[in-house]
């Protein structure tokens, strides 16, 4: 007897410190259950033990995998999951198909905004293509305490902040949604006007009406986008970016080079821009691996004339006059998708802002000129609603001239820059959206080989911080 009490004080202290870290003294209901299991055996846990035959074996079997998927529910969610590198926006810091250790507890687990949900998904069960989660409850934004915040140029793991509406359809979920709306409208828009030709307050309207006929556009086509579903922010899809820009800094972008606070920040090592490249022949496998170039990359060189490269890379390829024709730098002029896509800044990928990216408890003067950028972070991210009478902005009801901002917001972006979906395109992470922190690659496997000669050993349990 002395040695069940022994085990219901320490689980009892363990469980005591576990909620007074989250905070939530609704755990203490489960202290009975937590004395009866070791000190009094009112409730006969482990029935199934008496019991012979089938419902003996079944429910030894029941009971294992209920222990598993609790055991592991409660781990992902407020210590740490794994995550795969899924594409070549991080390339060549993060590879694909490298799988990541990530802490959730870095920067402190989210109270999970959706409690129901299937262990080990994220938004769908796979064989069923159907919900992996119940929308009710529903509960407010809240984050324990962690080890530390995001800090410039972390590697950071977030949900899709453009995720919250998408189409049913499979195969447009992974498009963003609201690229989908704009591209839609302005093919059926009538006699759209010259942007610069209109004042902000025209522009708005007329963005707003674009928008709209491209959501009415694919509400009416259910059959081929099988309607529109939202997802609440921690169902929403994960991504992996560098953190390039934190609250409250002002971040521009000039011929590629990301400036805070009018100071150039540095780039990360293996920073890749997109190049155009022609071959006097093949490249062969060693110059493949030695300048780190992948099928993929072959692949865009071969369909598109171009491909990234890193700096290294780059200058090797320049210098070798038996292999390289010519090369050259992609400059990209487009500024149609890019955020605020009801904006008209002529910004594009390579020249970009300034924009002051919002910190929490700071106010910003509202105008018609900078409502484009601001008015996601406090339409959705914040909940208020938001409207344009008369070119004057009225939030909740009431004109509003300034917004103090509820939460922190990240700029995020990729290594490869002219190759990663990021906040040039779809702006602010919110800090309701932070997952968690990668620590190390626990396993690597090349998606261009096979087998043992698939595995990336010099990768394994590299620790992601060293990697700048």
């Amino acid at each position: 007897m002395k040695k069940q009490w022994m085990k219901f004080i320490v689980v009892l202290v363990l469980w005591l410190l576990f909620i007074y870290w989250l905070r939530s003294w609704l755990g203490l209901i489960v202290v009975p259950f937590i004395y009866d299991a070791y000190i009094s055996k009112k409730i006969n846990w482990q029935w199934w033990k008496e019991a012979e035959g089938p419902v003996r074996f079944v429910m030894s079997w029941v009971d294992a995998i209920v222990f598993a998927l609790v055991a592991v529910y409660f781990i992902n969610l407020f210590f740490f999951q794994n995550y795969v590198i899924p594409s070549s926006s991080l390339e060549k810091s993060l590879l694909t198909g490298d799988y990541l250790f990530v802490s959730k507890v870095s920067y402190g687990p989210r109270i999970p905004q959706t409690p129901l949900t299937m262990p080990l998904t994220q938004h769908t069960l796979p064989v069923f293509e159907c919900k992996s989660y119940i929308e009710w409850p529903q509960w407010d934004y809240r984050r324990v305490k962690g080890l530390g915040n995001v800090e410039l140029n972390d590697i950071v793991v977030f949900n899709y902040p453009s995720g919250d509406t998408i189409c049913g359809n499979l195969r447009y979920q992974a498009q963003d949604f609201y690229q989908l709306c704009y591209g839609y409208g302005y093919q059926l828009y009538p006699n759209r006007p010259d942007p610069d030709s209109l004042t902000a307050a025209q522009r708005l309207r007329i963005y707003n009406e674009i928008k709209q006929l491209g959501r009415r556009y694919i509400e009416e086509n259910r059959n081929e986008f099988g309607g529109i579903a939202t997802r609440p922010a921690d169902r929403r899809e994960n991504y992996v970016k560098r953190c390039i820009g934190l609250p409250g800094q002002t971040l521009q972008i000039k011929d590629r080079i990301v400036y805070l606070d009018g100071k150039a920040n540095k780039e990360p090592d293996n920073v890749q821009y997109t190049y155009y490249v022609k071959l006097k022949r093949h490249l062969t496998d060693e110059e493949m691996l030695e300048w780190q170039i992948t099928m993929e990359d072959l692949i865009q060189l071969n369909q598109y004339g171009y491909m990234p490269l890193t700096n290294t890379a780059y200058n090797a390829l320049k210098g070798n006059k038996d292999l390289v024709e010519s090369i050259q730098l992609v400059t990209d002029a487009s500024e149609w998708e890019i955020y605020p896509l009801n904006g008209n800044y002529h910004w594009t990928r390579d020249n970009y802002g300034p924009v002051w990216i919002p910190k929490k408890g700071e106010s910003i003067d509202l105008t018609l000129e900078n409502l484009p950028i601001y008015e996601r972070p406090i339409r959705v991210y914040e909940g208020n609603e938001l409207e344009v009478r008369d070119r004057k902005i009225f939030i909740n009801g009431e004109q509003a001239t300034k917004y103090t901002f509820k939460m922190d917001y990240y700029w995020m972006m990729g290594d490869n820059r002219h190759n990663s979906a990021d906040s040039r395109y779809w702006g602010f992470v919110p800090e309701d959206h932070i997952v968690g922190k990668p620590i190390f690659i626990w396993w690597s496997s090349d998606p261009d080989r096979h087998g043992i000669s698939g595995i990336r050993w010099h990768r394994l349990f590299r620790m992601v911080d060293n990697i700048k």
